[in-house]
């Protein structure tokens, strides 16, 4: 049985998943990045730090500058461009014994195929990924080394875990092992958004977290 969340959380520590549609301002993903398709000149962003539900959720520091990351990279047939941020946050948002890259921010042009996905994009720059039994994404460029979405007392003590096999981690959703494997390599074969794309977005949609952990 999952163990339930502390009385007092303040809210959770995971990567938030964000969508630049064409240059406009980050918008909150309405989907996971397993089974959102961004299209050429668009940007994705990701963002670690505690979050309590989805309208206080720490957006990425940079903008979704697709001209400034892309620029430079000229279209081929049968691809598409595009443009990724991801946001390490602050030694606030640091689990205990964790420490930030020393660059916040690391941003990079994906060319990928024209049916990627926001996964598939991710991989291209910002390996290696972790993800966990449910196919959430914990980890990005190896951060954090540990832990998935775990809640955070008012302290700022993080939670009792209920899954032994990740720390800090109540599974949203159940994964067949075979896509978590294939998940984790975030290369070549299927996408990921279509070997575990329902587990990934219950994940990484912050809501569903929190609604999930509210309901523990």
């Amino acid at each position: 049985m999952a163990a339930a969340a502390p009385a007092q959380a303040s809210g959770y520590r995971y990567w938030s998943f964000w969508e630049s549609d064409g240059g406009k301002p980050w918008a909150y993903a309405t989907q996971g990045p397993a089974t959102a398709r961004p299209a050429d000149g668009d940007a994705i962003g990701f963002r670690f730090a505690i979050s309590n539900g989805t309208n206080d959720t720490s957006l990425p520091s940079a903008a979704p500058d697709f001209s400034g990351i892309c620029g430079g990279v000229e279209k081929k047939d049968g691809t598409k461009r595009v443009a990724v941020v991801v946001d390490f946050g602050g030694p606030a948002d640091a689990a205990p014994g964790e420490t930030p890259p020393a660059k916040p921010i690391k941003v990079g042009c994906a060319q990928v195929p024209e049916d990627a996905t926001g996964a598939d994009a991710l991989a291209v720059v910002a390996k290696p990924l972790r993800y966990d039994s449910a196919a959430m994404l914990c980890g990005i460029a190896g951060y954090p080394a540990r832990g998935c979405g775990e809640p955070v007392a008012e302290s700022g003590e993080t939670g009792e875990s209920g899954d032994a096999g990740e720390t800090g981690r109540t599974p949203a959703a159940a994964a067949p092992s075979d896509a978590s494997a294939s998940a984790r390599k975030g290369g070549g074969g299927p996408s990921f958004g279509v070997l575990a794309g329902g587990a990934a977005v219950l994940a990484l949609g912050g809501a569903a977290i929190w609604k999930a952990r509210r309901r523990g």
